[in-house]
């Protein structure tokens, strides 16, 4: 099946009981067994779901993945995978990345014996420079998160397992839709559901996904065993959300494309942040690994001050301004003062992230109401 079709039908049967077109949510913390251990294969909700069950196959096929797990957010789905490690393990990390995850990554696994190592993977050499034998884990973003960087997953996976690490990327800008890391080498494909996957502002998930059995099972183990599994309604409301990712995709991308190129022509903004430029570092690798170049941009004003951006983000009335992503509705944030606030502003200077730098999230509305609001938010 192509995307779109995947997106409706995949892992989806109609309710065998009633014929129900529509996933029910199945509202039950437990299911009655004929025998102790005779059951229909579900036995407690935190374990297995029906709901949870349907969704996890669906965004399994739209990754092309023979294994899927859904978990409460985003960042339990990477701590997931980070408690597959053990003390004494290193893991390399991109070095723009998202501020949830340097916190958990710095703050909470380094405690407890796990080294964190950030660098600049645009050039997969440095990953090669980094690795040592006690490297475990290569934890990529691309595009990452806010300055759009493109990092090679192939040529990155290819020297991760030459030394015998696995290789996980964060797919959450790009989507399934986009990007598919595990066809470019990589082990493991982590998304914040809650952005372009879900797409409508109203559920908090995370999903992994893999084809490696192995791994699937530590995962299956360890989200029973910590038990951060999302409900049946928003498991509902992702699988809903799914039937139009296709489509809200392409819209993103064309406003994406639109409003990128009226910042850079915006006499008034000095650089903008879009991997869908021919002169954007790594343009040739993202061409090559994705099917489009996404909504998602940044940019800086000519008048470079944390004092203009500021007032800036307060003149938008289309754009919200607020935190997250992917939405139907167009979003607009700071990220020095708001997804990436955990991490050290002399780290945020040195991968480019400026307090001036303001993230937008570009919606599926009208696009020229979009470059109004833009033209008076910025003037």
């Amino acid at each position: 099946m192509k995307f779109g079709t995947k997106a409706l039908h995949a892992g989806i049967e109609p309710d065998p009981s009633t014929g129900a077109i529509m996933t029910p949510i199945f509202q039950t913390s437990t299911y009655v067994q004929d025998g102790p251990g005779i059951h229909k294969g579900y036995e407690y909700a935190r374990t297995q779901n029906p709901t949870r069950t349907a969704l996890e196959k669906n965004l399994a096929s739209l990754e092309n993945a023979n294994f899927g797990r859904c978990f409460a957010s985003g960042m339990s789905a990477t701590e997931t995978v980070i408690k597959t490690l053990r003390p004494g393990d290193e893991v390399i990390s991109t070095g723009d990345l998202y501020g949830g995850s340097f916190r958990l990554f710095t703050q909470i696994f380094e405690q407890f014996g796990i080294k964190f190592t950030f660098v600049d993977m645009r050039d997969a050499q440095n990953v090669e420079k980094a690795i040592t034998d006690k490297t475990k884990l290569l934890w990529l973003e691309t595009p990452t998160n806010p300055l759009l960087n493109i990092v090679d997953i192939k040529a990155v996976s290819k020297i991760g397992h030459k030394h015998g690490a696995k290789v996980a990327v964060d797919n959450t800008f790009a989507s399934p839709y986009l990007q598919n890391p595990l066809d470019q080498g990589a082990d493991i494909v982590m998304h914040s559901v809650t952005k372009y996957i879900a797409g409508h502002s109203d559920v908090i998930m995370g999903f992994l996904g893999t084809n490696d059995p192995e791994i699937d099972k530590q995962f299956g183990f360890i989200q029973n065993s910590s038990g951060a599994v999302p409900g049946p309604q928003d498991c509902f409301l992702v699988l809903r959300g799914i039937k139009t990712l296709h489509l809200r995709m392409q819209r993103h991308c064309e406003n994406g494309e639109a409003i990128a190129n009226y910042l850079r022509n915006h006499p008034k903004v000095s650089k903008v942040y879009w991997p869908g430029f021919e002169d954007h570092p790594n343009h040739d690798i993202a061409k090559r690994q994705m099917r489009g170049f996404g909504g998602m941009i940044s940019f800086i004003q000519k008048e470079d001050t944390l004092e203009k951006a500021e007032k800036t983000l307060s003149s938008f009335k289309l754009f919200s301004l607020a935190e997250s992503l992917g939405g139907v509705e167009s979003l607009v944030g700071h990220p020095a003062g708001m997804t990436h606030a955990s991490i050290p502003k002399e780290k945020r200077i040195v991968s480019g992230l400026t307090d001036s730098l303001i993230r937008l999230s570009v919606g599926i509305e009208d696009i020229e109401d979009l470059i109004a609001d833009l033209e008076q938010a910025i003037n």
